[in-house]
């Protein structure tokens, strides 16, 4: 990851992305807001500035804006009765409550798992790692857990897999495998590309079957490890870090070696 030189201009929001203060898409909101002033004056959407300027966020100093930040990826066990916000109106415990406290940037979570859902949450100090992963264009795959209440018919399954017109519109899984349980409780993994609001509860919803229990599994590729327990962080590696970058195209992918030997 390279910097541009400091006489190069670039805009805003994506400069302070790649700081980590925020995602791209919160920093055109901050500039909205009128929240952020460039060498004194009140900055709007569509500035340019260069790693000389003096940037001001909320009445605080951006510092050090010429220095390159690693990236770092944390994976976060997210417990049901947590939300994804960083500060919650009704007072809830939130994901950002368990985290490492950063000294000049912040924690910015990809994507978002709802109030009674649990599992594998991604936090990166990367505003352009993040920005990547949550756009949908990406289609960045998701697999869950789930566990139903009650028979379910391979109709049904086939519905799943097939597409089922909710009120944003089709969507499906794309694979449905069975994962054990009996009787009224029964466990499926489920895997799509997208990340529509509750999606998954909608989708076995409009087949007439109840959600109990929900657990993102894995994210990104990126699996739940076994041993990290409900409310437990974990850092990942730099070349797992890598990898991500490399997914949504913020790095070249590294291919593999060729034989060089000389045919004899």
């Amino acid at each position: 990851m390279s910097l541009p030189r400091s006489t190069d201009t670039e805009k805003i929001q994506k400069v302070l992305a790649r700081k980590g203060l925020a995602s791209r898409r919160k920093v055109e909101d901050w500039l909205r807001e009128g929240r952020i002033s460039v060498n004194g004056k009140i900055a709007k959407l569509g500035d340019r500035i260069t790693l000389d300027d003096k940037v001001i966020v909320d009445g605080k100093p951006v510092r050090h804006l010429n220095q390159q930040q690693r990236s770092r990826v944390i994976i976060y066990h997210k417990p049901t009765g947590e939300v994804c916000t960083r500060n919650d109106p009704e007072g809830r415990k939130t994901i950002f409550d368990h985290l490492p406290r950063l000294g000049g940037s912040r924690w910015i979570a990809i994507g978002r798992l709802d109030i009674n859902t649990s599992g594998i949450i991604l936090l990166t100090t990367d505003g352009d790692l993040a920005n990547r992963l949550m756009h949908p264009r990406s289609e960045i795959e998701r697999t869950y857990a789930v566990r139903v209440m009650g028979e379910v018919e391979m109709k049904q399954i086939q519905a799943l897999t097939k597409g089922v017109m909710l009120e944003d519109g089709m969507a499906k899984f794309d694979s449905v495998v069975a994962a054990g349980g009996e009787g009224f409780n029964r466990w499926y993994h489920v895997r799509l590309h997208e990340g529509r609001n509750r999606e998954v509860r909608r989708l076995w919803e409009a087949i007439g079957m109840q959600v109990s229990r929900l657990i993102r599994i894995s994210f990104a590729g990126i699996p739940l490890p076994r041993n990290l327990r409900l409310g437990k962080r974990q850092e990942l590696a730099p070349e797992d870090v890598k990898r991500l970058r490399e997914l949504v195209k913020l790095e070249r992918v590294r291919l593999p070696k060729r034989n060089m030997q000389r045919k004899r």
